[in-house]
């Protein structure tokens, strides 16, 4: 996979994770509907800013992590990650990582947006009807400049009435489950040393297996 392609596929998540916000005031309405409304005005606010935000990342960075305080819930997430470790990591060791997990993302995503080399997100109108009241998932395609067309799919849970992103599946490949495999890795091949773990985590994305896909 190009690089652009890449970057294409990240400026997707964020942008689609920074319009997520009017789902935690407004649970009653379907999830895509407020995608779709969110995406079009944050798209007006954003288009025509590359290179300001490109001499600004500090700023642009500020911005996604203000969004993904009130639509991700990275303590679930970080726990999802941490897998069968988190039983036994202490309380201060969980906290560490999920501060030290979402800074991660919140880089990732930033390096992604700056360019927004894509040609079109959206939202499809089919969506699959969730077989429980507090879960829902979106599915969505983003679009690269060369045509490919890539699925992203967000899985959600409602808690204390908001709508929180708790999982993203790109191209068939579950991000949730990539990371929680690494953790896994990291922590055998350190012994299980959770600090060490924690100090170094660097979360990967095999750009190629991105590209071709996999299995949910």
């Amino acid at each position: 996979m190009k690089m652009m392609t890449l970057r294409a596929l990240f400026a997707g998540l964020v942008l689609s994770l920074m319009a997520l916000p009017l789902m935690a005031a407004e649970s009653d309405q379907r999830p895509e509907q407020m995608i779709r409304d969110s995406i079009k005005d944050l798209m007006t606010q954003i288009e025509g800013r590359e290179t300001y935000f490109a001499d600004n990342i500090d700023e642009l960075k500020a911005i996604v992590d203000d969004s993904l305080e009130e639509v991700a819930d990275f303590r679930y997430i970080a726990a999802s990650v941490m897998g069968r470790y988190f039983g036994n990591a202490t309380p201060q060791q969980r906290s560490r990582f999920v501060d030290t997990f979402r800074k991660t993302l919140i880089d990732t995503y930033t390096k992604g947006l700056v360019t927004f080399d894509y040609r079109e997100i959206r939202v499809l109108d089919n969506q699959q009807a969730s077989r429980y009241e507090d879960q829902a998932s979106v599915a969505m395609e983003v679009v690269a400049n060369d045509g490919s067309v890539y699925p992203v799919s967000y899985s959600l849970r409602l808690d204390n009435g908001q709508w929180k992103v708790v999982n993203v599946i790109v191209n068939g490949i579950n991000l949730g489950l990539t990371f929680r495999n690494q953790f896994d890795q990291a922590m055998r091949e350190h012994n299980r040393d959770y600090d060490a773990v924690i100090d170094g985590w660097a979360p990967e994305l095999d750009v190629e297996e991105l590209e071709q896909g996999g299995r949910a």
